[in-house]
Order: structure tokens, then sequence, then C-alpha cells
């Protein structure tokens, strides 16, 4: 991911060269000396990108509090002590990842992660982290508060899956009951294909309804493509009639792992909140189907074709590619379907 990372000591900048130095996977990009601090920020909250202040939790607090606007949107930010010492998440810690990340920060720096939100204070199931991981549309977002509340005061939820969304049983962890779909009971999640189509006994109280995001795009791009590129294909494979479709019903971005730094790319999936998953040449090639091959870029990737096979290999099984490579200003995308699945029972 692109990381913006701001100190102001000597200390603090030595630290980053510390993070920076430990995690070469990632594109850190640091505030310059003299820069000023809130146009910065607000720069960084424009682009919906990650946020690592390097000293006191105040000065971040302040410094944030007129771009904080959506929970599910703002830019995830971290405070880093200069001594290194503790990693603490003060937004977006659930839905812009901003928990991973500092656990992340914390493992490489030898440091305390302080995780202040209350379901990993408990130890708890979080939905919205549960979402998040499995590629899950939030269609009512004010039923996160709700299940969250349910699971602090009672320590257990219930949930419908409906028979076309694949799950291992032995996963579920103890707070989530699984009852049969559609079973006349009041679950509090539902996870549908069909969202629009549940039917829910009369309560006052309807469930939280989680629908499996249907698609992967697959990007390959020349080197330093602007994200302005990228958007302008990928916005134009969307809104066509075949699909009709918008950046929620996108569960990931997928490419070859020598684009894993590629800015615009890393801009791209920051600013919709979409994970990017990148795949060696040996993955890529693995991957089986017919696609649109290209001399030109297996000379340069390894790999006749990028987006179409990174596309199919991260929908996984029963993936289907429905939209095949199309072309415009040095980026290439596809699009594949994917089957519902959860995958990760995370907490």
């Amino acid at each position: 991911m692109m990381i913006r990372i701001c100190a102001f000591t000597d200390r603090g900048r030595r630290l980053a060269d510390q993070i920076e130095s430990k995690m070469p996977e990632h594109l850190f990009e640091r505030r310059g000396d003299g820069e000023n601090l809130k146009l910065w920020t607000k720069k960084a909250f424009s682009l919906r990108v990650p946020i690592v202040f390097i000293g006191a939790c105040g000065i971040a607090v302040r410094t944030i509090a007129p771009y904080v606007q959506d929970k599910l949107w703002d830019s995830p930010v971290i405070v880093v002590d200069e001594k290194g010492e503790y990693v603490i998440p003060i937004l977006s810690g659930h839905m812009g990842g901003g928990n991973d990340l500092a656990i992340l920060l914390a493992k490489c720096l030898g440091a305390q992660a302080v995780l202040t939100t209350a379901t990993d204070v408990n130890h708890l199931f979080a939905i919205d982290v549960f979402a998040r991981a499995n590629g899950l549309s939030i269609c009512e977002r004010g039923g996160i508060q709700r299940v969250s509340a349910k699971l602090l005061q009672e320590g257990k939820i219930t949930m419908c899956i409906a028979p076309d969304i694949a799950y291992e049983e032995c996963e579920v962890p103890d707070e989530v009951q699984i009852l049969p779909y559609e079973s006349g009971q009041s679950p509090d999640v539902v996870i549908t294909n069909v969202p629009q189509g549940w039917k829910q006994s009369g309560t006052e109280t309807q469930p939280l309804i989680l629908a499996p995001k249907q698609y992967v795009l697959g990007i390959g791009c020349k080197k330093d493509t602007a994200m302005e590129n990228i958007a302008c294909l990928a916005d134009k494979i969307l809104q066509d009639p075949k699909l009709n479709s918008t950046y929620e019903e996108v569960a990931a971005i997928a490419s070859i792992d020598l684009k894993a730094r590629e800015r615009g790319l890393l801009l791209f999936g920051a600013w919709h909140h979409i994970e990017i998953k990148t795949y060696t040449t040996d993955e890529l090639s693995a991957v089986p189907g017919k696609f649109t091959e290209s001399e030109f870029v297996k000379n340069v990737t390894g790999v006749s074709n990028v987006c179409e096979r990174a596309a199919v290999c991260c929908a996984g099984e029963g993936a289907e590619l429905v939209v095949k490579k199309v072309a415009q200003d040095g980026v290439t995308v596809a699009v594949a379907r994917r089957k519902g699945r959860i995958i990760e029972w995370k907490k």
C-alpha cells in the first residue's frame, strides 16, 4: 500500500527511516521539511491514503480534525511515539484497515500495538472487519453498531448465510451462531447474493445485510502511469451496459507483483478503499483458461497477459472472466466475476 508518513524531530525521522527499511514492499511518501502540515494532511485525506504520525497523539488529533468526515471512507491514521514503543490507530481502524496496519508496524518495530476499538479490546468478532476481509458490501451501515453492541452486551450474535455462499463450519467463531437460511427466525446478520429478496419475520429491528461483491478488477499498466488514467478506463468499463456496476461491487484489484509499488495503482486502490493483491509470474502463468496473449507483455513481465490472469487468479475457484482485456493510455483492465464465499472469520 501507499503510506504517508510524518515525523517532527530528528529522532522521529530516524524511526521513519527504520519503518521504510523494514517494510520495503510498501511505498512511503514523507512530509518534506517545511511543508505545511495542514495542507499535507488535507492532501492525504483527499487521496484516502493511510497516514502515520511519529509524535504525540495530540498533534495528530488536532491536525486531522478538520478533515474527518466518514468512518467508512476516512484515511486510516496511526500514531507512533518517537521512541517506537507504541503504535496507536486513532481513525478508521476497522474499515480503513488502520488496526491491521498498526499491528504490522508494531511487529516491524518490536513495539506494542494499542488497539482501543471495543471488539478488539474484548477479543470479539468484528462484523465490519469480517465484511472487509471477505469482500462483502454493507447494505445498511447503521447495522454495524447494532451488531457490535449486541456482541459486547451478550457475547453472541446470530447469522444466516445463503446456501450458494460457501464457508467452513469448523471455522465459525464461538460468538457467531449460524441459523438455517430463511428459517423464520430473526437473525442479527444475513449474508446473501440477493439482499432485496431477503424475507424477514415481523420485527422492529432488521438484520444487517451483507452482500458479496461480485467483481475483481485485473489491472496492468506502464510504469509511472497516473491514477487518473487507471480510473478513466476502470470507470468506463464498470459503467458499460455490459456490467452497469459501481466500485461498491468490486471486491479486489489484482495485478502482477512488479506493480506492487506502482504509485498510480496504489492511489487508485486507496481512493476506493479496495485491497490490491499482486501475484508472481509463476502464479499468473499457472492460472488455467484461455487469455488474450501478448508477446510484448511476456517479454516485459514474463507472462503473456497480466490483467485477465490476475483477475481470474484473485477471483478464485469458479471465477468467470466477464470482460476481456481492454487497453487505453498505457492501462489494461479485465474483469472477473467471483463466487461469494467466506474465506476468513477474522477477529
